[in-house]
């Protein structure tokens, strides 16, 4: 009987977090929409600074991108494709590669990104306070 309380207790840990995940998402969604982003926008362009504070440039290529935020090559391409319209990241061929495409964050998204980083950090700070539970 404890080896089914144990695993009845590790599926109902499993479906917190992913209600948890959801919720987060749809504050992030909500926080963020009036500085024009959702939370995977957000979370690329957050990618992007970090690779600027660590490498000094804010460039990466797009696999790199792809393993970082969790999305599939298509699903990050249509995001990137529309982070590029709204004028917050450019495409730009590999120097060393030239069939390799990397995400560069313009001036404009690291100032996005600037003003909206103290609400997603808000919101992840008041989500996933253990402490509060």
């Amino acid at each position: 009987m404890a080896a089914k309380r144990s695993e009845q207790a590790l599926v109902g840990e499993w479906r917190e977090m992913l209600a948890l995940h959801a919720r987060t998402l749809g504050e992030l969604d909500r926080a963020l929409d009036p500085h024009g982003l959702g939370a995977s926008d957000f979370e690329v362009l957050d990618v992007l600074t970090e690779a600027a504070a660590e490498r000094g440039e804010a460039c990466l290529r797009v696999q790199e991108i792809a393993s970082r935020v969790h999305l599939s090559q298509s699903a990050l391409s249509r995001l990137v494709a529309r982070l590029e319209r709204g004028g917050l990241v450019r495409r730009v061929m590999c120097s060393d590669d030239r069939r390799g495409v990397r995400v560069e964050l313009t001036d404009t998204g690291r100032a996005r990104h600037a003003e909206a980083r103290p609400l997603q950090r808000a919101v992840l700070s008041r989500m996933l306070d253990r402490t509060g539970k």
